[in-house]
């Protein structure tokens, strides 16, 4: 598989003739510290160098042969002072055949990026940036008409030059001591640009006057696997503003639809089997809801793989509550459309069970009794002894959260319907756990709850429940039984082995016949 990624790699950069173009364009650079990096982001694969996603782009970029293209301003420090030094006029200000060239001439001068990290430096072309940008957006928003080749060429380079940068990565010893509930993220300090340049994306993307098929040429392939690395980001604003960008692109540009899914699968899969380090996992998770919820039935056998090997590993990272949310809404809209998955999806959830975080598995129980909730008979019957074997260990947590939250899934009347035509093999599972919380339990609400399942289980059948509270005491006397036999075999031992030692220590002979005693 990575020798085949690589190798559609290496077709892809030679097929695109933009590739070395931008990146001759973009050499020295230097408008302040890692003004460097800024200007070599789409070019710098964060994703996995060859076996990332943009190997699965392929040769299928949209890239303008060389002779076909008009030339784009250097981004070098002198450029930038020349394209700074004289104020363009306002767009309102020009003649309606003008206003075109002038667009162009604008969006060159917004493509230089600034170091914000320094308030002091490049102050005014800071701010006559900022007041370009909003008036591109107004320009975009008005209608004013359709955006052709060459114009789309000079809007990519604009959005390129400012969005596709190195992300601040996390320090090592960070990454394991990261807390989304207790760090404060570090925020994008370029954001006043960042902002108005991803509104005018948005906006370019949902405009009536972009004809999908010019704009697919431009926003290809590539452009959709360095939007996805930008969902690493820290700053939630930007992730917020990607999340809507990429739904929009999915929703106009039919072509790119299987290419984006396959995309967002490597990156579920790099996150699960690689870094267990994503920033953006929930609003990809998001998009994927929305996508999920208008899957044609039947499903595919392609969508029903994505079930499986991408979304139920989900549940293996232990940063699952940061995005379990949004993770348990995508796979109930599967079981919804599908019931015929609820099996495979609670033996997915059976074989990422949680043994000793308890928050996790409380999540658990609680996206385990939404699928049930959709679950038929018959799907639950293929289930329930594994399911329940499962649930019984819940119910004798020591964390009271847990057996707690095991013993509200009888507070579903659905839930308590399926037990009910079930319970000759359900009931057998369950009642030595429930016996147990009433005798033992330490927490006085786990306590109660046991009570009131236990009485449900006698009303439905009282016969029943009789027959396996005493089959379960007898298999208790059992243990009991068996626990003190082994205690008096140890007992016997210990007491041949200070025998033993006390005749050494006296010179003397062992009394008895020194065996130890038969099991």
């Amino acid at each position: 598989m990575k020798a085949k990624l690589s190798a559609t790699t290496s077709k892809s950069s030679k097929g695109s003739p933009s590739h070395s173009q931008q990146q001759e364009r973009q050499q020295g650079v230097g408008l302040g510290p890692g003004s460097k990096q800024q200007h070599s982001g789409p070019f710098d694969n964060r994703a996995g160098g060859a076996n990332g996603p943009a190997a699965l782009a392929g040769s299928g970029g949209g890239a303008v042969p060389a002779d076909q293209r008009h030339l784009l301003p250097p981004l070098t420090p002198d450029e930038m002072r020349r394209q700074y030094a004289e104020p363009l006029p306002a767009l309102r200000d020009v003649p309606t055949g003008e206003k075109q060239a002038l667009f162009v001439r604008k969006l060159h001068l917004c493509a230089f990026s600034f170091d914000f990290t320094d308030p002091t430096a490049h102050v005014r072309e800071k701010e006559v940036k900022r007041q370009t940008l909003l008036e591109l957006v107004d320009y975009v928003n008005s209608g004013s008409g359709k955006f052709n080749e060459q114009v789309a060429e000079d809007i990519m380079f604009m959005l390129t030059s400012n969005l596709f940068r190195a992300l601040h990565p996390l320090k090592s010893h960070d990454q394991e001591s990261f807390d989304l509930d207790e760090e404060e993220p570090n925020l994008e300090p370029a954001w006043p640009h960042l902002q108005i340049v991803y509104e005018f994306l948005l906006r370019y993307v949902v405009s009536s006057d972009t004809d999908a098929k010019v704009a697919k040429r431009h926003i290809d392939q590539n452009f959709v696997v360095h939007l996805l690395d930008l969902f690493d980001s820290e700053d939630p604003r930007e992730r917020d503003y990607l999340k809507t960008i990429l739904h929009r692109i999915y929703g106009k540009f039919m072509v790119h639809r299987p290419f984006i899914r396959k995309a967002i699968n490597y990156v579920f899969y790099r996150f699960v089997f690689e870094t267990e380090h994503h920033n953006g996992i929930a609003e990809l998770l998001e998009i994927l809801g929305s996508i999920i919820n208008g899957f044609a039935l039947p499903l595919k056998e392609e969508h029903k793989q994505f079930l499986q090997r991408a979304l139920m590993p989900l549940h293996k990272p232990k940063c699952l509550p940061a995005y379990h949310q949004q993770l348990s809404y995508c796979v109930t809209q599967f079981v919804e459309k599908d019931p015929r998955l609820a099996d495979a999806v609670v033996r997915a959830l059976l074989k990422f069970w949680p043994l000793t975080n308890s928050h996790k598995e409380v999540l658990f129980l609680g996206e385990l009794e939404e699928v049930l909730e959709l679950t038929q008979a018959e799907e639950f019957a293929r289930v329930q002894e594994p399911l329940f074997r499962q649930i019984s260990r819940c119910l004798t947590s020591s964390h009271f959260q847990v057996a707690e939250r095991s013993l509200f899934l009888w507070n579903n009347e659905y839930i308590v319907q399926l037990v009910a035509q079930h319970r000759e093999t359900v009931l057998p599972l369950v009642i030595g756990a429930l016996e147990h919380n009433a005798k033992h339990h330490w927490n006085p609400a786990v306590h109660s709850l046991t009570l009131n399942v236990r009485k449900m289980f006698q009303e439905i059948d009282g016969p029943l429940y009789e027959r396996c509270r005493q089959h379960c005491e007898e298999v208790e006397q059992q243990r009991e039984a068996d626990q003190h036999r082994r205690r008096q075999q140890w007992e016997a031992v210990e007491a041949a082995a200070a025998r033993a030692a006390a005749a050494a220590a006296a010179g003397g002979t062992v009394s008895g016949n020194g065996l130890l005693p038969r099991r």
